[in-house]
């Protein structure tokens, strides 16, 4: 066994499970707490090759079925058994796509494992929960994992606990932190037999940079994870590493080049995307596809092949986004509709998907659909529609750290007619600041200072409507178009003691968005 696990931190991943498989079966009359710990190492390594059949053979391990004359299961007297059947049954309902009767069965499975603070539980409950696509619970409960782990004298969690961390804020859209933890977790990897860790943490990292950084960022990062994917047979990294690129290449505004890294990725079998990411990068495909297949503008979106092949893409993944999986699925799937919706239904489509993204804190693709919306209005002729949704985009970009997408949908609102406005008073020389009012100069100087709309919005007792109106009013008075030119503008204005309130002590907000 223990073999089996260093292979799965540093090896081909098929091997690794083979011998825990093996183990499994072995310790299973002699020592069960052993033959399971070797099962769920089989089913994790299953899971890094993108091996569902390989997955569903280690669950088999765990504990024994129930026979169909038995009157009551062992399980109903034995809280082991019943964590354990709740566990197998539960990643038969993730690995199968029922993830109402998943959720449900797994539910208990996290309470025990986070009842005691262990790193290795705490990291299970985690990736449970990235799995049921409950990021805001993956989240917590991974953050608990990283203190443990880092509490603990030899921490060889450490680099894989930041790992999943790092991919799900990546999921919910925070870059910025993504970023910190996954370079944290490269180097806590440094120097250990751990580069299937390694790779999973370059291809966050490529994944990243593919909204928030430059081309050959990505390229650096995703090579990293590749080199090592291909060699050790990690579908998951690759899958994640190829959906980089083809990510950094749409935002770059290359969109066949996009469209051809994706096609493989958003279909099931070998050599294609992992069975448990690819529908995750079907909208990128989606607006690959259409973006180089025919002319967004033309409003026809039916009757060519690409078309064609593009909506039953989308029915398979709306039907995937029913299941509950990932909490923004659903508003994306109105946008990819609308993408390749007739203008007699696109602005339907478009006006629905953005308020489904009004029940979801999921800034990025709620930030994507306003720029979609955008585009498509520029090229309909409706300039002053479009710069209304193109800069709710610019915002969006910018607030969630996506630099790349910022830069995007500045060009596309520059095109729709709107330039920075030179304010007078700034160019005679009067400080900025004066063309704000007071609740607009405090907003101002928090944002400045690094705070996101939702932090001003508690320290000012405010919502985050309110917030956004301002901020529009803010960059329009001070012809800035980000938060980043607002900084810069503000900059020799803000108060000595580095406070909106000119208070002593530190800021009290976060220098990366949330």
């Amino acid at each position: 066994m223990t073999l089996g696990i260093r292979l799965s931190r540093d090896g081909p991943v098929s091997d690794a499970h083979n011998l825990l498989l093996l183990a499994a079966d072995s310790l299973r009359t002699t020592d069960a707490d052993r033959s399971r710990e070797a099962g769920v190492h089989a089913v994790l390594a299953a899971w890094s090759g993108g091996d569902r059949d390989g997955c569903l053979a280690a669950l088999d391990t765990l504990c024994p079925e129930d026979l169909p004359h038995e009157g009551t299961s062992r399980a109903d007297h034995d809280p082991v058994e019943t964590f354990w059947r709740g566990y197998r049954d539960g990643m038969r309902g993730v690995l199968r796509g029922d993830f109402g009767r998943a959720a449900t069965l797994l539910r208990p499975v996290l309470d025990v494992l986070t009842a005691r603070q262990e790193a290795s539980r705490l990291l299970s409950a985690g990736t449970i929960a990235l799995m049921l696509g409950d990021l805001g619970a993956a989240r917590q409960v991974l953050g608990l994992a990283l203190a443990t782990a880092r509490s603990e004298t030899t921490p060889m969690l450490l680099p894989r606990v930041l790992e999943h961390l790092a991919y799900a804020e990546l999921r919910e859209g925070r870059y910025h932190q993504a970023r910190v933890h996954a370079e944290a977790g490269l180097e806590a990897a440094a120097g250990r037999a751990q580069r299937n860790v390694t790779a999973g943490l370059s291809a966050v990292l490529a994944l990243a940079a593919s909204i928030a950084g430059d081309p050959a960022t990505v390229a650096t990062h995703a090579r990293s994870a590749l080199r090592i994917a291909h060699a050790h047979g990690l579908s998951q990294a690759r899958t994640l590493a190829e959906w980089a690129r083809a990510r950094a290449d749409l935002g770059h505004g290359h969109a066949e080049h996009a469209a051809a890294r994706l096609a493989p990725l958003v279909q099931e079998g070998p050599r294609q995307g992992h069975f448990g990411l690819w529908m995750m990068a079907v909208p990128c495909y989606v607006e690959a596809a259409v973006l180089s297949g025919h002319d967004l503008g033309t409003g026809t979106g039916t009757g060519t092949s690409t078309s064609t092949d593009v909506e039953l893409l989308i029915d398979r993944y709306a039907r995937w986004a029913s299941l509950g999986a990932d909490p923004q699925a659903p508003a994306v799937v109105l946008r990819c509709r609308a993408l390749v919706a007739g203008d007699e239904r696109r602005e339907d489509l478009f006006s629905a998907a953005l308020a489904r993204h009004e029940s979801v804190d999921s800034p990025y693709e709620h930030a994507r659909t306003h720029l979609a919306y955008g585009m498509w209005l520029r090229r309909r002729r409706r300039p002053v529609e479009a710069r209304a949704q193109l800069r709710r985009a610019v915002m969006g970009f910018d607030q969630c750290g996506a630099d790349v997408w910022t830069a995007r949908a500045d060009a596309e609102l520059g095109a729709a007619g709107e330039t920075p406005v030179a304010a007078p008073s700034i160019a005679s020389g009067a400080a900025p600041l004066t063309l704000l009012t007071p609740q607009q100069l405090r907003i101002a100087r928090s944002v400045a200072l690094g705070a996101t709309n939702r932090e001003v919005a508690r320290q000012l007792s405010i919502s985050t409507r309110t917030v956004e109106y301002h901020l529009r009013n803010i960059f329009t008075h001070l012809g800035v178009r980000s938060r980043t030119a607002l900084a810069r503008c503000l900059g020799p204005d803000l108060s000595p003691t580095g406070r909106p309130d000119g208070s002593a002590g530190p800021p009290a907000v976060r220098t990366a968005p949330d």
